[in-house]
């Protein structure tokens, strides 16, 4: 599962900084969020210290933004920013029961995050939701629910997040599968400095083509 969000996320970035008529990279990365999307759900659920496990995406997501800024987004913020808010929302709503209050930490999120913006903005929010909160079909459902309502506000972009429904097709109805996935481990060294660091590689190499 690791290597799979690793290895779609590097097609997907590639194809934004080097092939941008390479639609299909494009295609192929659209995978890559909803899975980082899902471990962070079980990250959130398994962590034996939720404010250490905030501590270390707050600095991931501290240690991307300039790479992100130099290959990507010069006035956006990172994917690892948009999983910090979004751990950070689902430990806000593991401590309160009412109802209101759960309404107000969302609604007042995903406006920060479209405000930034942060990388996928609310629709990344929402989607982490999806993962916490649904399961089965009830999740399918609400995952293509999302990329219907991000089609309609972002256009072609949209269209081609439709992609993004197939990793939650396949933890549906492709249980056996997944787990024989996830007996593949990634070393937790490569996992949590991958982002900033191809991100940084890919800058330098933009630099140098230049």
């Amino acid at each position: 599962m690791q290597l799979i969000a690793m290895l779609t996320m590097l097609m997907d970035h590639i194809g934004i900084v080097f092939f941008g008529d390479r639609l299909w990279l494009r295609m192929v990365g659209r995978a890559a969020f909803p899975i980082y999307a899902y471990a962070l759900v079980q990250g959130h659920r398994y962590t034996k210290s939720p404010s250490r496990y905030l501590v270390r995406l707050f600095v991931l997501a501290l240690l991307s933004q300039v790479p992100y800024q130099l290959a990507l987004n010069p006035g956006g913020m990172n994917v690892v920013a948009t999983l910090f808010m979004a751990a950070a929302v689902m430990q806000a709503l593991d401590r309160t029961s009412r109802v209101w209050a759960k309404v107000g930490i969302v609604l007042g999120a995903g406006a920060v995050m479209q405000l930034f913006p942060f990388d996928y903005g609310c629709y990344g929010l929402l989607l982490v939701l999806s993962f916490r909160y649904f399961a089965s079909e009830r999740l399918l459902f609400i995952h293509l629910l999302l990329n219907l309502v991000y089609m309609l506000v972002y256009g072609l972009g949209g269209m081609l997040q439709m992609l993004s429904i197939v990793p939650t097709l396949v933890l549906v109805y492709g249980p056996a599968a997944w787990k024989r996935l996830e007996e593949f481990r990634v070393r937790k060294w490569v996992w949590r400095s991958f982002y900033p660091l191809h991100l940084l590689t890919l800058a330098a190499l933009e630099g140098a083509a230049w």
